[in-house]
């Protein structure tokens, strides 16, 4: 693992925290029906554990010596509140799985402080994943 390869990594996961922003912002938005307003917290919620990941992640590019991206990754469409759950529960569980990855690349480029704070970042997104899991969970269809 060399350092440009770290840093395009770490840059693909800031386009994903980025993404994150903008859904959760916006799915706040969107949320309707009885439960709106406790949806719309959820959603806005999280957006600031996701600013504190894309900040990091900017952070530790530049420190590194790249150049942090400022394209966000693609927010799917979603038109009701359950399909906006279930994309979220897709990108948490991908932001897990990258961050997972990236904290191996960490260690084998020999960052052990960088590979510590992805773990705790895959603990932040584990996290949002189960609760949005609950959510769904007895969600009429």
């Amino acid at each position: 693992m060399d350092k440009q390869q770290l840093i395009a990594g770490l840059n693909e996961d800031l386009a994903g925290e980025l993404g994150a922003i903008i859904q959760y912002i916006t799915y706040a938005a969107k949320a309707t029906g009885p439960y709106r307003p406790q949806l719309a917290q959820f959603f806005l919620t999280e957006v600031a554990d996701e600013q504190l990941h894309a900040q990091f992640l900017a952070n530790k590019i530049v420190a590194l010596g790249g150049e942090p991206v400022t394209q966000a990754r693609e927010v799917p469409p979603a038109t009701t509140n359950r399909e906006m759950l279930e994309a979220v529960l897709t990108a948490e569980r991908q932001a897990v799985a990258d961050y997972t990855q990236r904290a191996r690349d960490a260690e084998a480029f020999g960052d052990k402080g960088l590979a510590v704070q992805l773990e705790d970042m895959i603990r932040d997104e584990s996290g949002h994943s189960e609760e949005t899991e609950r959510i769904l969970r007895d969600w009429p269809v």
